[in-house]
């Protein structure tokens, strides 16, 4: 060996003495593992919650099970030839006309509810609609003069005055209700122009315009839904009494704002309105 070599040994000899490796790195401090727990974050309500909302589950379940079939055997076949037959365009063409018809259930329940505001658009957007916008099937007003259409029902005006949402309810041919939205669209379909000008052919359209042309306007929708969820019922359930939850909590917001109307009749208490 060369003098080099004896040198290095010597070094590496030392270093070993010493309790230090050269090619390595001491680890001190090491901290255990520990468990990291992600909370589901997604908006949904409590089981609790659900069985107080739906204590009517296997008639709903069967019901829902019904208007599945109802959908899948017959609206969808006629959605998709009505898709083929009719372009997009003029789907929302016939949307906005019959939208544009159903204007008063808006006037009436903005007005009953003292939004003012939304009762003055709602009508200023129907003389707009029906001239510019050829008799509502183009809308104008959203378009060209950015008035939005708001979405007031008679179920709204009820629990603007305090009425419970009651339990979670489906009917056949019908859209998921509560016992008050299903009271409240009752009176809805008296506020419908329709029903009184066309009794027979007018109920037919709109429900055309309702379940057909929403349903060609929303073919992809629907399936990619239908492929994502193992459980169609409570999915469909839970949405939208998380969407009617989240409505309410916006709605006792709001009116805390406008305590001052003396016409609510409400007051605060600990951030909760109560009559």
């Amino acid at each position: 060996m060369n003098q080099s070599t004896y040198v290095a040994l010597a070094l590496i000899a030392s270093l070993g003495t010493l309790g230090i490796g050269p090619l390595q790195t001491p680890v001190t401090d090491v901290q255990p593992l520990e468990e990291v727990v992600v909370p589901d974050t997604r908006l949904r309500l409590d089981e609790t919650d659900m069985d107080d909302y739906d204590p009517w589950e296997p008639f709903n379940e069967k019901m829902f099970n019904f208007n599945y079939k109802v959908d899948r055997y017959v609206i969808k076949p006629v959605a998709k030839v009505y898709n083929e037959i009719v372009l997009d365009g003029e789907k929302q063409a016939i949307h906005n006309a019959y939208e544009n018809v159903a204007m008063p259930r808006r006037f009436v329940n903005s007005l009953l509810q003292g939004k003012f505001n939304g009762a003055g658009r709602e009508l200023s957007r129907f003389l707009i609609n029906s001239t510019l916008g050829v008799g509502g099937f183009a809308d104008v007003a959203k378009y060209q003069f950015h008035m939005e259409m708001s979405d007031e029902n008679t179920g709204r005006t009820f629990g603007h005055y305090g009425a419970g949402p009651g339990p979670y309810l489906v009917l056949p041919f019908l859209a998921p209700l509560t016992v008050r939205d299903a009271v409240g669209y009752a009176f809805d379909l008296a506020l419908d122009p329709m029903s009184y000008v066309l009794p027979l052919v007018g109920s037919f359209a709109k429900t055309t315009d309702d379940i057909v042309n929403n349903r060609a306007r929303n073919l992809d929708m629907y399936e990619s839904v239908e492929e994502a969820t193992l459980d169609l019922y409570s999915a469909v359930r839970n949405a939208y009494l998380t969407e009617a939850n989240s409505r309410s909590r916006k709605n006792l917001s709001l009116a805390g704002s406008l305590l001052t109307n003396s016409s609510s009749q409400l007051r605060v208490v600990e951030g909760q309105i109560q009559p």
